[in-house]
């Protein structure tokens, strides 16, 4: 969008506020004695972690081809999408604007945070109206536009998404949860371009480390440092940082499962034509598949008592089951509990 102005974006006592910062991240000692921060001395896990993220930072800047600064980090992207919302939403006032189906945790933080929440409703083919969306673009309160792509839990990617960004008046946050499934490109291409873009990723799926809960977001230097500004103190763990740092230190292993992944996608996609209980698969680009059936409860239960756990979207959207890809074993017994169907 053009003439930005970031500051007048952000609430006022939000840009009054002085960031806490740690001591030790801004100096360098050799041979320190630590005795600043009421740590225990003994332990192999005693020193609270780096709380600007600078190893981290500096090994995603490789990957991504941004600057460092650029960059930040957060206990899972679930707590960057609530970092957004409280430096750009005013409590009782302001409102986000998301899609409808997509992930429920952005409605779920703007609701605990006393900010509204307006719609997209996807049509069929689970698509933006682009005309509803322009009618959005002039209500006033709509401070923040949450797009999901690959959205979550359709599985499509967002088309034309340069127009949303482009027509929205305030922040756009592309959230990219699953964009290493699909053969899109990222919205970080476009950053350069548009000042009001933040893009949202994670090292929980494709790279496999949901556990360890690190997610990261890219956007212009001015609001990653608002990030900073907000966030706690040590919001993420020297364990969970190393755990990235390994993982992607070591490529090998995220390009082969990955690949297995988006093989056996294929395979799936393949073999679910010739169940007669399914009656229509929804194009994917992530990792898993909306599948509408014939009598979708009975489906998922009977599922369930074979201990195979899927994610039920039925009465929100009708008739379906978001179904994720496992490992090939995994995958056969689903296919084989659903033709005894």
């Amino acid at each position: 969008m053009k003439n930005f102005n970031l500051t007048s974006k952000i609430r006022k006592n939000i840009q009054e506020l002085v960031p806490y910062e740690s001591f030790r991240d801004h100096n360098s000692f050799e041979n320190a004695v630590l005795l600043d921060a009421n740590e225990n001395p003994f332990g192999e896990n005693n020193r609270y972690p780096d709380s600007t993220h600078k190893l981290l930072r500096n090994k995603l800047s490789e990957f991504k081809n941004v600057s460092a600064e650029q960059i930040f980090i957060g206990n899972g992207s679930d707590e960057l999408l609530e970092i957004i919302i409280k430096i750009f939403c005013e409590p009782n006032k302001d409102s986000i604007l998301m899609m409808k189906p997509s992930f429920s945790m952005y409605e779920v933080y703007a609701k605990t945070n006393a900010v509204n929440v307006n719609y997209l409703f996807l049509n069929e083919d689970f698509e933006i109206n682009q005309e509803d969306f322009l009618k959005q673009t002039q209500n006033p309160s709509n401070k923040i536009l949450f797009l999901c792509s690959p959205n979550n839990p359709t599985g499509n990617s967002i088309k034309d998404i340069d127009f949303y960004i482009e027509n929205f008046n305030g922040i756009v946050v592309v959230d990219e949860a699953y964009i290493d499934f699909s053969s899109q490109n990222s919205t970080i291409n476009l950053l350069g371009k548009y000042q009001n873009l933040i893009v949202l990723q994670t090292l929980s799926k494709a790279w496999g480390l949901a556990g360890a809960r690190v997610g990261f977001g890219i956007s212009s230097g001015d609001i990653a440092k608002w990030i900073y500004t907000v966030k706690s103190p040590y919001n993420v763990s020297a364990l969970n940082q190393n755990a990235a740092l390994k993982c992607l230190n070591d490529t090998e292993i995220y390009r082969k499962n990955l690949a297995e992944i988006i093989d056996q996608r294929e395979i799936l996609k393949e073999k679910f034509k010739g169940i007669s209980i399914i009656k229509k698969v929804f194009q994917t680009d992530a990792n898993f598949f909306l599948i509408e059936f014939e009598d979708v409860e009975k489906v998922y239960q009977k599922l369930l008592n074979n201990n195979i756990l899927t994610s039920f979207r039925h009465p929100s959207i009708p008739n379906c089951i978001r179904i994720n890809i496992g490992t090939s074993a995994e995958n056969l017994k689903l296919v084989e509990i659903l033709n005894q169907m």
